[in-house]
């Protein structure tokens, strides 16, 4: 091919993006915000609809079937940091064209599961694709685009996550299956992933904005001397870039990863087993469905604020207050009595919620740059993922041991409580140290 053609497309291909009438960075937010929503066929607040119709249609057991679901879970958290590294090598907009194909035409084969062996199959590629794989990359391409203002962006897309994604997929699903059938609604998400998500993320993703000339934020990159401050010029000069390899020698990575691993594997323990912890105190398990709005009202709530707080105030007392936040919920578990407690409970659990999924999206940018983050992301998103899916077996060992879940609730919010301690410690890491 012409080199000088070559150049021609190269110069349209920047130039698009960098005299774009805003700052690109804008578009991005709103296109990865929308990659983040449609995870949400694979998200379990969305596949949790799909269950019962699973096991009633193809005669599987409910420990059988959770069982499926854990595996595909682990094994999905397990593959993430291998898509983490293949972002950091192509970008975040051939691989969110790639993953967003693969989750829609995984969707679209759940409609066609006969089985057992084919539904465990499925729920490791939905879990793997749409749970991980498109959220590592959405949030990753964000993060690329912001630095100062990161945490605010970060915590308008959280917002719109849980009121779009948690707030509105379940009941899409749900009207669909009423409409059609259960097979029917998946084939459906498929669909939409693959003519909404695959083509707004081939169009409208872009890479780092250093590849555009342009800087994070939309700070100008003035080349005439007159505006320009060479300090910000090249944004690698004002963050330290980390390896992944580099990262795990650093104790504060894992002080981080382990509590934000925490906080899923409570969340999944606690929501897997609300209609038998409701009933252990003695309240009607249908009072487990109306906890999910005051969560999911709170949770948008403290996830935009944290991530607004986190441009302003030092990351670890965001840290240590997702830790005291999920003690208190622990605890208040424990004095649940009727209707008012629980909706109580639902607010803190909210809180809980919002402040350590902020939390997740900016501090590793933050503590460890932006150059690696694919590979950052994937190993930490790993974790979480794993702690989620073994989040329900210590729940469900402690009370078939002792009749009750006292036990593990006085353990985890023990276990929080240190760790919010030892997070007020936590300091962004340096080379130079």
């Amino acid at each position: 091919m012409n080199p000088q053609s070559n150049s021609q497309t190269e110069n349209k291909r920047i130039s698009f993006v960098r005299d774009f009438p805003i700052y690109y960075g804008w578009v991005i937010m709103a296109a990865g915000t929308l990659g983040m929503i449609m995870t949400s066929p694979g998200q379990t607040y969305t596949e949790s609809i799909f269950i019962d119709h699973l096991i009633n249609d193809l005669a599987i057991s409910r420990t059988l079937i959770s069982s499926l679901y854990a595996f595909g879970t682990l094994v999905g958290g397990f593959s993430l940091p291998f898509w983490g590294k293949l972002t950091d090598r192509h970008g975040a907009r051939k691989m969110v064209t790639i993953i967003s194909v693969l989750f829609g035409l995984a969707c679209i084969y759940m409609g066609f599961v006969q089985n057992a062996f084919m539904v465990g199959l499925g729920f490791l590629l939905v879990r793997m694709l749409g749970q991980g794989s498109l959220g590592l990359v959405s949030q990753t391409v964000i993060n690329q685009w912001w630095s100062r203002k990161r945490g605010m962006i970060m915590g308008i897309s959280g917002l719109l996550m849980s009121l779009l994604g948690m707030g509105g997929f379940p009941n899409l699903v749900h009207w669909l299956i009423s409409i059609f059938d259960w097979r029917v609604a998946y084939i459906i998400l498929g669909m939409g992933i693959l003519v909404i998500m695959a083509p707004i993320g081939l169009i409208f993703f872009r890479n780092r904005p250093e590849d555009y000339e342009l800087l994070p934020d939309g700070i100008q990159n003035s080349k005439s001397g007159e505006d320009s401050n060479p300090s910000i010029i090249n944004n690698d000069d004002i963050e330290e870039n980390w390896t992944l390899k580099e990262a795990l020698h650093t104790p504060v990575f894992w002080i981080v990863s382990i509590s934000l691993s925490l906080f899923t594997l409570l969340v999944t323990g606690l929501t897997f087993h609300l209609v038998s912890i409701f009933a252990s105190q003695g309240i009607d398990p249908s009072m487990a469905a109306t906890v999910f709005l005051p969560i999911a009202i709170t949770a948008a709530g403290a996830n935009f604020l944290s991530g607004y707080l986190s441009d302003h105030i030092p990351l670890q007392y965001l840290l240590a207050a997702g830790q005291f936040f999920q003690a208190v919920t622990l605890i208040v578990v424990l004095g649940i009595h009727n209707s008012l407690t629980v909706i109580i409970f639902g607010i803190i659990l909210g809180i809980a919620s919002g402040i350590p999924r902020a939390l997740g999206t900016v501090v590793w940018p933050a503590f460890y740059g932006r150059q690696h983050l694919g590979s950052i992301y994937g190993f930490t998103s790993a974790m979480m993922v794993i702690g989620a899916a073994l989040g329900p077996l210590p729940f469900g060992f402690v009370f078939d041991r002792f009749g009750s879940y006292h036990p593990v609730l006085w353990t985890f919010a023990a276990i929080s409580i240190l760790f919010g301690v030892v997070g007020l410690f936590v300091r962004k890491p340096s080379k130079n140290q």
